[in-house]
């Protein structure tokens, strides 16, 4: 019996040795999993819920339906007759860590605008629909996160505070207190003298905007933020009888951080991952807030092999049953936000109008479509933009065209009909609508909101650019044009001529 020919060397196959990097790697990845994000933010959101209870205000407390259940578990025994301040999710990931019908309202105060050295009050993002809210509830609660590195978020820290400030300025110019800015305890009176040195610039900008809505705000005292994080000592049970005063002569802004911070690497915190919700489209399949609060348990019992296709079904369920709602639902217009009197943006699809008074323009995510196909009727345009960035450099191109179907239609006299209305919509009604609807704005509306013909002598300056976003971003908080879409609009308002 012949013996087996010895192997050929070039077909042993040897052990893979991964390198310490590449196991590194590899745990870090495992801990920043699906499931652990999730519970991470459920764990979050348990002490958002703690510090809701903490500030709580006298008043009858509503416990909201059975999707709440998860969130109110990590309240404390809140004493009757209690009601917490309102809870506002500042975006994009403040609105993981409370159930949708928690959320009194969304803020968008942006980090990059609390950097060091580059401190900013946004004319863009005023929020000033938080004011009255503030007013009335003696506060209000602002929530959001930061990922590792950071014991709370520049938007909180920094941002806030700025805009408080400003805000107090503008609406109580005369209050010995409105100058104050207060800035957490562990930033340097060097940043501190900085940042004051900049708010009257900032307070130039704001009323450079000439919004008839500042006038409108209703607030009796400054605003004050203060700051509170899964670090802070709470009161575990304010009693029934403490009026929830925190300041006598101030209306307070709590920044609540909800991820607690971690000191070492996520692989020494038994699987918690902080600011888990951050930079959601990068890990969460499709998941939505309100879609994981709505399958909480369900999410976070299923092991982690099955979860990607356990929320792609629940994604799916979710776009059916919103196609299915649109399709049966005979009032489109439900949706639709009024920016001006003449001017509203709304989600797609928008039907074919029946109306003679209203104008319609889809701006759709359908690949760039010929110019000659766009108008399919006086009152109806249809323009394939693509989609995300490409539909806003598309959207700089289509607009001239946008801007002359819009003329004609309010140019046949039915503006002077107070019902007239251009709708524009796209696919989320808050990025290249809005776009569309600025540019409108300025092209088409003077100064007191009347219709004009654009003629040879009109021109445009940022200044006024700057105005008419800020009035649409006041009427419509929840407005989200991209810088893309922004940078199109001022494109094509500087040179409409050429």
């Amino acid at each position: 019996m012949s013996s087996a020919p010895y192997p050929d060397p070039t077909a042993l196959i040897f052990p893979h040795q991964p390198s310490l990097s590449s196991l590194l790697s590899s745990l870090r990845r495992s801990t920043l999993s699906l499931h652990n994000r999730l519970a991470s933010i459920r764990a979050d959101a348990a002490f958002v819920a703690r510090a809701a209870s903490a500030f709580s205000r006298p008043g009858a407390h509503d416990d909201g339906d059975a999707g709440s259940a998860s969130f109110n578990a990590g309240r404390n025994n809140c004493s009757s007759g209690r009601r917490p301040r309102p809870l506002v999710a500042n975006e994009r990931c403040g609105s993981w860590y409370m159930p949708p019908d928690r959320k009194a309202a969304s803020a968008y105060f942006k980090s990059t605008d609390g950097h060091e050295r580059a401190w900013k009050f946004s004319t863009r993002r005023l929020n000033l629909h938080l004011v009255d809210m503030i007013e009335d509830n003696d506060g209000v609660i602002i929530v959001d996160s930061t990922r590792r590195g950071k014991r709370m978020p520049d938007a909180l820290s920094t941002t806030i505070p700025i805009w408080c400030t400003v805000v107090n300025l503008a609406l109580l110019p005369s209050h010995p207190l409105s100058p104050n800015l207060f800035l957490p305890p562990h930033l340097p009176p060097s940043t501190h003298a900085q940042v004051s040195a900049l708010i009257p610039g900032f307070l130039a900008s704001l009323r450079a905007l000439d919004l008839d809505l500042l006038p409108r705000c209703r607030l009796s005292k400054p605003l004050r933020p203060l700051w509170v994080t899964p670090d802070s000592t709470l009161d575990p049970d304010p009693g029934p009888d403490a009026d929830g005063s925190l300041f006598d002569d101030y209306r307070p802004v709590i920044c609540c951080t909800a991820s607690r911070a971690v000191r070492g690497s996520e692989m020494d915190e038994g699987g918690y991952v902080q600011g888990a919700a951050d930079d959601a489209e990068n890990w969460s399949c499709g998941l939505t807030p309100t879609l994981f609060w709505d399958h909480v348990d369900e999410l976070l019992a299923a092991p982690e092999a099955e979860l990607s296709d356990m929320i792609a079904s629940l994604v799916s369920q979710r776009e059916s049953a919103r196609k299915d709602g649109m399709a049966a639902s005979s009032s489109p217009a439900l949706s639709r936000k009024s920016l001006t009197s003449y001017l509203s943006v709304c989600p797609l699809p928008l039907h074919t109008p029946t109306a003679p008074n209203t104008c319609h323009i889809a701006l759709t995510s359908a690949a760039s479509t010929p110019q000659d196909s766009w108008t399919r009727s006086p009152t109806h345009m249809e323009v394939g933009l693509g989609r995300h960035k490409t539909a806003s450099r598309n959207l700089r191109l289509a607009l001239p065209e946008i801007c002359a179907f819009a003329a004609r239609f309010l140019d046949k006299g039915t503006p002077s009909e107070p019902t007239a209305q251009v709708v524009v919509a796209c696919d989320s009604g808050k990025d290249v609508s809005v776009g569309a609807a600025l540019a409108l704005s300025c092209y088409l509306f003077d100064e007191h909101g009347a219709f004009r013909v654009p003629g040879e002598g009109l021109s445009f300056t940022k200044a006024l650019v700057k105005a008419r976003l800020g009035a649409i971003m006041s009427a419509f908080p929840e407005a989200n044009p991209s810088r893309q879409t922004l940078q199109s609009v001022n494109s094509f308002l500087m040179d409409w001529r050429k």
